[in-house]
C-alpha cells in the first residue's frame, strides 16, 4: 500500500479522516509508526542524547505520540463501528501494540534516562510528569530482570487479547440476540420505544416488532410490559449474555461466547503480574496510583456507606412488595418484575411517569441547554465545527475562549458527539481523547485537546426528533463532565494534562459534578420542549421530579456499593479465583436486599472490570461521588436566590480542578477548591440518606 496515501499517516496536526479509514489500512501504518518509535527509543537511550526533559521529548514522545493516537483512531472505529474485517485488523495488530508499549515502560535504559533528568531544571507540570512517569517505569516492571521481566511482558500481552476478546464476546452475544414481538406483547410499552421496534423489524424483514438487548429497547420493556413473560424473555437473555447460562454450546449449532474462562485466566494473570512487582495481590497493585491509601481502606468505605444505605434500601423494597401486593396482583415478584413494579410505583407516588417526561427531553434542545449551561458556568463558546466522521449521527463542535477585543477567539478544543445506539457499537457511554493538550516539542506550538463522547441512546424515530429519558440526559452531562476534563485544562505538558495523570479514583470528579445541574430547575427550563407543543416543562412536573430524585436511592447505592465490593473481592484474594459466580453470589449475601435468580451472569459482560480499565478500581465511582457532591454544595452555597449559578463560583472550579487536569494531586485540587478536606455530608444529603 502507499503509505503517502494512508490516513493513519497523516495525523500530525490533523484531525483524523475517519471517513477514509479502512481496515486495510491499519497493517502497513501500525508496522511503520512502530519501527519509527522503536527507532526514537534507540536514539533517546543513546549516549548522545542529553538526559533533558526536552531532549526526551522531542526524541521520543513526538514519535510515540503519532503511534498512539494512530492506534486510538483504530481502537475507536473497534468500539462504535465494529466489522469482521476491522476487527481482525485490529486483532492482528493488538499484539505488537501492546508488546511494544510494554517493551517501553519496562525498559531499563530509558528509565535510567529519566532519572537522570534534574527535576530542579523542571516547571510544576513536567515535574510531576517526571515524578509520576518514573513511578509508571517501576509498575510496569523496569526493575525486573531476566525471566521475570520477560513473563511479565507476555501478561500484559496476554492480558490485552483477554479484554477484547471479552469486549467482543459481550458485544456479539448482545448483538445476535433479536425477539419478533406481537403488537398485543406491547401492551404498556412506550409508542416510540414500539415504533421503533416495528421500523427494525421492517429493516430485517420480518413481521412483528424487533426487541433487542440494547438498552434503548431492552430497559423501557423491562419498565413497562405488562406482559410477564415478555419481560422474563428478554431478562433471562439479558442477565445470561456471554455466559455458561446462555443458549447454544457444544451440543448445537449455536455460537459461544462464554466469558467465563476468560475471566478466571484474567484474574489468574493480574495476581501473577502483582507477585511479579512484589504485591499481595492486584487490589494493593492497584490502589498505588490512585487516591486511597489501601484496598482494605476503600473496603471499609464500602462496608460503611453500605450499612448507612443498607435501611433505605430495605424500605425501598418493602413499599414495593406491597404496592406489587396491593395494585399490581403481585404476592411474589421475580427479578423480571421489580423494574415494572418500580415503575409503577413511582407513578402512582409521584403522580408522573418516565414517559410524560421523556416527551420534554427532545435531543437538539437538551444539548442546547447542556452548551448553554457550560458557556455559562465555564465561560467558554461552543460552536459547530467541520471533521471528517464514522457516521452520519456523529457531530463536531468546537470549544472557544473570548479573546482580548479586537481579536480573534481562542481555540480551547473540539470534540466528536456520537449518541444514539446502533449494531457494531460498544454499549454504554464514555469520553475518550484524540489527542491531548501539549506544547510540542517538535513545533514550539500548543495543540489542542480532542475528545470522543461517545452514547447510546434511542435513535429519532421518522420526522419526530429523538428523545432521551432523564436518566440519558444525566449520563450525557456525565460524559461532558469527562470532556471537560480533558478540554479545559491549561497544562501544556501532555502527560498529566486534562485527565491524563489523574487518579483513577478521583477522575469521576467532573463527571459526576455536572450531573448536578440536571436537577436545578435554572437549568432544564432552558433545555426542554415537549414533542409536540413545544412547550418547556412544566414546573409542576419538575416539582415531582424533584421530589422523586431521591426514589429507591438506598437500593441504587447498594447496587453499586455491590459492584465495587465483587470487584475488590476478586483482586484481593489471596489466590487468583476460580468461581467467579461463588465471590458474586458471597458479595451478592451480604449487600444485595434482593437476590437475583441462580442463573443470573452479569459478571460475564462486567467489561468496566474485565475491558474497561476498572478492574480493582469500579469503587472510583463511589469514591468520587463523595468528592463530586462536596465540590457542588459550594455551588448551591453561592448560589443567587432565583437559583442561578454563581459564575465565580465556576470560576474558581474551573481553575483549581479542571484547568489544572494532574499537574498536582487531586487532593491538592480539591482542597484549593473547597479550602477543606472532602466529606461525606453533602453525599448523603443529596441522596436523601442523612
Amino acid at each position: 500500500m502507499n503509505t503517502a496515501t494512508n490516513p493513519l499517516l497523516a495525523l500530525d496536526g490533523a484531525l483524523p479522516a475517519f471517513d477514509a479509514v479502512r481496515p486495510a489500512h491499519v497493517a502497513p501504518a501500525i508496522t511503520q509508526l512502530l519501527e519509527q518509535a522503536q527507532a526514537a527509543l534507540e536514539t533517546a537511550v543513546s549516549p548522545s542524547t542529553p538526559a533533558t526533559w526536552l531532549d526526551l521529548s522531542r526524541t521520543l514522545d513526538v514519535a510515540t505520540d503519532r503511534l498512539g493516537r494512530a492506534w486510538g483512531v483504530v481502537s475507536h472505529l473497534n468500539a462504535v463501528a465494529d466489522s469482521a474485517e476491522l476487527r481482525a485488523a485490529y486483532n492482528e495488530a493488538l499484539p505488537r501494540v501492546t508488546a511494544f508499549w510494554t517493551a517501553l515502560g519496562a525498559d531499563e535504559r530509558l528509565y535510567a534516562q529519566y532519572k537522570r533528568v534534574d527535576a530542579a531544571t523542571l516547571n510544576p507540570a513536567q515535574a510531576q510528569a517526571l515524578k509520576l512517569a518514573k513511578r509508571n517505569f517501576i509498575l510496569s516492571g523496569a526493575d525486573l530482570v531476566g525471566a521475570a521481566k520477560e513473563r511479565f511482558a507476555a501478561i500484559q500481552e496476554r492480558q490485552a487479547e483477554l479484554s477484547q476478546k471479552f469486549s467482543e464476546n459481550a458485544l456479539d452475544a448482545t448483538d445476535a440476540f433479536a425477539y419478533y414481538a406481537r403488537t398485543d406483547e406491547l401492551a404498556g410499552v412506550p409508542p416510540d420505544v414500539v415504533q421503533a421496534a416495528r421500523a427494525a423489524a421492517q429493516a430485517d424483514g420480518q413481521e412483528g416488532h424487533k426487541l433487542t438487548l440494547k438498552l434503548p429497547s431492552y430497559l423501557p420493556v423491562m419498565q413497562f410490559a405488562h406482559k410477564r413473560d415478555l419481560r422474563q424473555r428478554l431478562y433471562t437473555a439479558y442477565v445470561t449474555r456471554a455466559s455458561d447460562q446462555a443458549p447454544g454450546g457444544p451440543a448445537t449449532d449455536a455460537p459461544v461466547w462464554d466469558n467465563t474462562p476468560i475471566m478466571q485466566e484474567l484474574l489468574a494473570l493480574r495476581h501473577e503480574e502483582a507477585q511479579l512487582l512484589g504485591y499481595p495481590h492486584f487490589a494493593a497493585l492497584s490502589v498505588v496510583p490512585k487516591m486511597a491509601d489501601s484496598p482494605q481502606q476503600i473496603v471499609t468505605f464500602l462496608r460503611e456507606l453500605a450499612q448507612r444505605a443498607r435501611p433505605f434500601a430495605q424500605q425501598d423494597v418493602a413499599d414495593m412488595r406491597a404496592f406489587a401486593a396491593e395494585h399490581l396482583d403481585l404476592h411474589d415478584p421475580q427479578a423480571w418484575d421489580w423494574p415494572f413494579i418500580a415503575e409503577r410505583l413511582k407513578e402512582a407516588r409521584y403522580a408522573f411517569s418516565e414517559q410524560e417526561v421523556k416527551a420534554y427531553f427532545c435531543a437538539p434542545k437538551v444539548l442546547q441547554g447542556l452548551f448553554q449551561i457550560i458557556e455559562t458556568v465555564f465561560e467558554v463558546q461552543i460552536r459547530p465545527d467541520q471533521a471528517s466522521v464514522w457516521h452520519p449521527s456523529v457531530q463536531f463542535f468546537r470549544i472557544e475562549r473570548s479573546a482580548a477585543p479586537g481579536q480573534p477567539p481562542e481555540l480551547v478544543g473540539q470534540f466528536y458527539l456520537d449518541p444514539p445506539a446502533r449494531a457494531g457499537k460498544r454499549g454504554g457511554a464514555w469520553m475518550d481523547d484524540v489527542r491531548s493538550r501539549w506544547l510540542r516539542p517538535d513545533t514550539a506550538q500548543v495543540q489542542t485537546p480532542v475528545a470522543h463522547l461517545v452514547c447510546n441512546f434511542a435513535d429519532a424515530v421518522g420526522d419526530q426528533p429523538p428523545l432521551l429519558t432523564h436518566d440519558d440526559v444525566i449520563t450525557l452531562f456525565h460524559e461532558f463532565g469527562h470532556g471537560l476534563h480533558h478540554l479545559l485544562t491549561r497544562v501544556d505538558e501532555n502527560g498529566v494534562s486534562g485527565i491524563s495523570g489523574v487518579e483513577w479514583d478521583a477522575v469521576e470528579l467532573p463527571s459526576q459534578f455536572m450531573e448536578n445541574f440536571c436537577w436545578e430547575w435554572d437549568v432544564l427550563k432552558h433545555m426542554t420542549a415537549h414533542v409536540q407543543t413545544g412547550e418547556p416543562l412544566p414546573r409542576a412536573l419538575y416539582d415531582k421530579m424533584l421530589a422523586a430524585k431521591n426514589f429507591q436511592s438506598g437500593l441504587q447505592t447498594l447496587r453499586q456499593i455491590e459492584f465495587a465490593l465483587f470487584d475488590m473481592e476478586l483482586h484481593g484474594a489471596a489466590q487468583p479465583v476460580q468461581d467467579v459466580q461463588a465471590v458474586l453470589n458471597r458479595v451478592r449475601a451480604e449487600v444485595a436486599v434482593v437476590q437475583p435468580p441462580a442463573f443470573s451472569r452479569s459478571a460475564h459482560t462486567f467489561s468496566h472490570i474485565f475491558a474497561g480499565g476498572y478492574a480493582a478500581g469500579y469503587y472510583s465511582y463511589k469514591w468520587a461521588e463523595v468528592l463530586s457532591a462536596d465540590a457542588y454544595a459550594a455551588f448551591e452555597e453561592t448560589a443567587a436566590p432565583d437559583g442561578s449559578v454563581n459564575v465565580e463560583t465556576g470560576r474558581r472550579y474551573r481553575q483549581t480542578i479542571l484547568e489544572v487536569g494532574g499537574s498536582r494531586s487531586a487532593m491538592e485540587s480539591f482542597k484549593a477548591f473547597r479550602g477543606r478536606e472532602p466529606t461525606l455530608d453533602a453525599l448523603l444529603r443529596h441522596q436523601g440518606m442523612n
